[in-house]
């Protein structure tokens, strides 16, 4: 009890001394100012684009058109720290933001000599004067004391170091250790020797004088003289300082890092507040795209075609580890500047392996389905195939593979257009968002608008067994513990990393399912042949085809060629064409774009050791069966030589196959019998093909023989016709479309049809009359007058269809 009692005496007095009291008062003083008057870091650094690798890909101008980079704490080595604290400020880590025994010092010389001679600035003073330049008054250091007491309460030493190292000037408008570094000796500053060290801690406080590149001689002897002193202080070893004091000067005045110049000025703009940004570029890769595009476009541009670009994406990492958006940034006369990873273009045939990945998942096809790719008219819509031929019934993986256009739109018209349109805007394809109510079938023969990145992203998923994510240009910064600060202070640069917390760059992990895995290594299987009109003339008898599933475009009226392919490692996307949308003759996919593909898989990852894609992991559900290869559908009573095929069980269709029917005919096999007019002895069964109507009007106008059903019985007199059959589909005219006339001088409307292959007359009405009787091939033309008409065809069979149409004057 006595020694708490007299602790409390002790207290007592202490509290009622004067200078307890004042410095109370001070304090509370100081913290007043403080909250009122907040220091305010707000530094324009610029902006600094890394590769993944940390080497800088390009550097910009700060908001204020100044070179200040922005030195991380760990690119302050110890050599570094420990000259600068020797030269400028010996006690840096022991007094409280001022030296009160320099400050008396320099007090006193200056009142001997009645002038200025030596201020005692510390470096949190100095840093202070960077970051408020103000008149050299003593008003002004008053402050200047205030504030540096301010940023040693709120900031550690190694930040207040960092920030003085930021912003040192260097004459000009470089300011910051990192950015003489890089500027004049091409290289970060943990790079750096003592001797350069020594050099850039000596310039700024004669940055006029001692000018580097121009008066490197008297900047060595002043260097020279500060290694000197560092050898009386034992600061380095004598060795150190021998090597150090010999090393000649080599600085010079550089350029700024200028490489990857689309994407810099891309993820600049995304992350305007970032001093460093950390691509997830691979520097050699994108050193090795950058000089291929720029040489494949030397080469190409004997054709009139100028632009390029290309995009290569980690397809486990999803990270885009080279990124090019034109052949030559410079080429001001080229549009070199526009970035065509980003530009909107037609995608041409690019888009098939998501509509027949789709298919594949909604059961319509197989492999192995027969597609007819024959001259079919789609509502008016007559799609031709590239090379103006058509192939008759291919499987789906040929259609594919071979890029047919008439499979891809009747594919689509069976799936629904909303189907494909949706699943697009799903997977992030912005433009087909804005067009989705005008598209139509046209769109899978490259009537929309995608970008490249959208592309190569989509086909990154095809890569990944169909799910897509979205691509990732930079590293996310862990979070880092913010510096404690006042109300109003900035702190961003005393961070050790800059974190990324928000915006375009910040990486996101949501997954997207746009087709199954089975669907996806259909699709794979199928891109992956090689045996296509799409390979590349110089490249059929290569050894150095690389092996990649991949996929060209070409869109209408030759403006843009694409040509995407994936293995399990990178995805890349290549599209080759004008960005003035100029077309040419010889621009196609597969000759112009492809070329540039297989190079770049040559060149990135050739005899890649990842191995080939396999069947999908726990997808239990694709399995082999046997199917007709007359239709792919499961075999049926006419079936003979089934073959194997794909299938996704409990999935896929699964229908017995109808390629060809029986029919009763005499013995001759010259007429037909129906059910009804069927004699009861003498009638032989017989099977005929099965074939639609458009495949019947393809083989007889190309004169391909087939197997046709016999005329009907004629001595039958029942009419008959089944719900399940259809009557013949009138091609020509379109139903429900408006057609306009010159009155004084009308032309002729061509009337024409398709029908099955045991049709043998077709009768064709006009408004419910009988205006003629023709053969099914047959082209049959009239003249209309102003209003509304109808217009029917029925065959021998007793099957009709009708359509409507508008004629009106014009």
């Amino acid at each position: 009890m006595l020694i708490i009692e007299k602790g409390k005496r002790i207290g007592q007095r202490l509290w009622k001394s004067h200078l307890v009291k004042t410095i109370v008062a001070v304090l509370l003083i100081f913290f007043s100012l403080d909250f009122f008057f907040p220091i305010l870091i707000s530094v324009p650094y610029s902006t600094i684009i890394t590769a993944r690798d940390g080497s800088i890909l390009h550097t910009f101008l700060s908001r204020d058109d100044k070179w200040r980079m922005y030195a991380e704490l760990n690119e302050i080595t110890p050599t570094l720290r420990d000259a600068i604290l020797f030269k400028e400020d010996k006690y840096f880590r022991y007094h409280p933001g001022f030296n009160p025994i320099a400050m008396l010092r320099a007090a006193a010389r200056n009142l001997l000599t009645g002038r200025r001679t030596s201020g005692a600035s510390t470096i949190t003073m100095q840093t202070v004067r960077l970051l408020e330049p103000r008149e050299r008054t003593y008003g002004s250091k008053l402050i200047e004391l205030f504030r540096a007491l301010q940023l040693e309460v709120h900031y550690s030493k190694d930040e207040i170091l960092q920030l003085y190292l930021n912003l040192i000037p260097y004459g000009g408008n470089i300011e910051g250790l990192k950015s003489a570094s890089l500027l004049y000796f091409g290289k970060p500053p943990v790079l750096l020797s003592l001797a350069e060290l020594t050099t850039l801690t000596i310039i700024p406080n004669r940055p006029s004088s001692l000018r580097l590149g121009t008066r490197n001689t008297l900047i060595i002897q002043e260097r020279n003289r500060w290694l000197a002193r560092f050898r009386k202080a034992k600061l380095f070893n004598d060795e150190t300082i021998d090597d150090a004091q010999t090393e000649p000067l080599t600085a010079y005045r550089r350029e700024a890092p200028q490489l990857a110049p689309h994407l810099s000025r891309r993820l600049r703009a995304e992350n305007p507040n970032t001093p460093i940004v950390h691509s997830t570029l691979n520097p050699t890769a994108q050193a090795t795209t950058e000089q291929l595009v720029r040489h494949y476009a030397d080469r190409i541009r004997a054709y009139n075609i100028h632009n390029s670009a290309v995009l290569i994406v980690d397809n486990q990492s999803r990270e885009v580890v080279a990124y090019v958006g034109s052949a030559d940034f410079g080429n001001v006369f080229d549009g070199g500047q526009v970035d065509g990873v980003r530009s909107v273009r037609s995608p041409g045939s690019a888009l098939k392996p998501l509509l027949y990945g789709l298919a594949f998942d909604a059961g319509i096809i197989t492999p192995k389905t027969k597609l007819a790719d024959v001259p079919i008219n789609f509502g008016g819509y007559e799609p031709d195939n590239y090379d103006r031929r058509f192939n008759g019934p291919v499987t789906a993986e040929f259609a594919l593979a071979n890029s047919l256009n008439i499979p891809a739109v009747a594919l689509l018209k069976e799936i629904g257009t909303p189907s494909l349109v949706s699943t697009l805007q799903k997977a992030g394809f912005s433009a087909i968002k804005k067009q989705a109510k005008e598209l139509g079938l046209s769109m899978i023969l490259g009537g929309c608008g995608v970008t490249l990145e959208e592309m190569t992203r989509l086909y990154a998923g095809l890569a990944n067994g169909g799910a897509l994510e979205e691509l990732h240009f930079i590293f996310p910064s862990p979070p880092a513990p913010l510096p404690k600060r006042e109300r109003g202070a900035v702190a961003s640069f005393s961070l050790p990393s800059p974190v990324l917390g928000e915006g375009p760059g910040v990486r996101e992990m949501r997954e997207i399912r746009l087709i199954s895995p089975e669907a996806a290594y259909l699709v794979t299987h199928t891109l992956t042949q090689i045996t296509r009109p799409d390979l590349p003339n110089n490249f059929d008898n290569s050894y150095h085809l690389p092996r990649i599933a991949w996929k060209t475009g070409t869109s209408y009226g030759r403006r843009d060629a694409w040509s995407i392919g994936y293995n399990q490692r990178y995805t890349v996307g290549v599209w080759v064409g004008n960005f003035s949308g100029v077309g040419v003759p010889e621009l196609s996919g597969a000759n112009t774009a492809t070329p540039l593909l297989f190079q770049l898989f040559n060149v990135l990852d050739y005899n890649s050791p990842t191995g080939w894609f396999k069947t999908p992991k726990g997808a239990t559900k694709l399995s082999m069966r046997l199917i007709c290869p007359e239709t792919g559908d499961v075999p049926g009573e006419f079936c003979q030589n089934p073959v194997t095929d794909y299938c996704i069980m409990g999935v896929s269709r699964y229908r017995h196959c109808q390629h060809r029917k029986a029919i009763f005919t005499n013995a001759a096999g010259t007429i037909s019998y129906c059910a009804q007019c069927r004699p009861d002895s003498g009638s032989v069964r017989k099977s005929y093909p099965n074939l639609s109507p458009e495949l019947v009007a393809f083989y007889q106008s190309r004169h391909i023989p087939f197997e046709a059903v016999p005329p009907h019985n004629p001595a039958c007199e029942r009419v008959f016709g089944s719900a399940e059959q259809t009557g013949p589909q009138i091609i020509s005219l379109t139903n429900g479309s408006e057609y306009f006339i010159n009155p004084k001088q009308p032309a002729e409307m061509e009337l024409s049809c398709q029908a099955a292959n045991d049709v043998q007359t077709v009768f064709w009405y006009l408004n419910d009359k009988l205006y003629c009787r023709a053969k099914p091939t047959e082209a049959i033309f009239f003249k209309s007058r102003p209003g509304a008409l109808k217009i029917s065809c029925a065959d021998d069979k007793g099957r009709s269809s009708d359509i409507r149409i508008l004629v009106r004057n014009e």
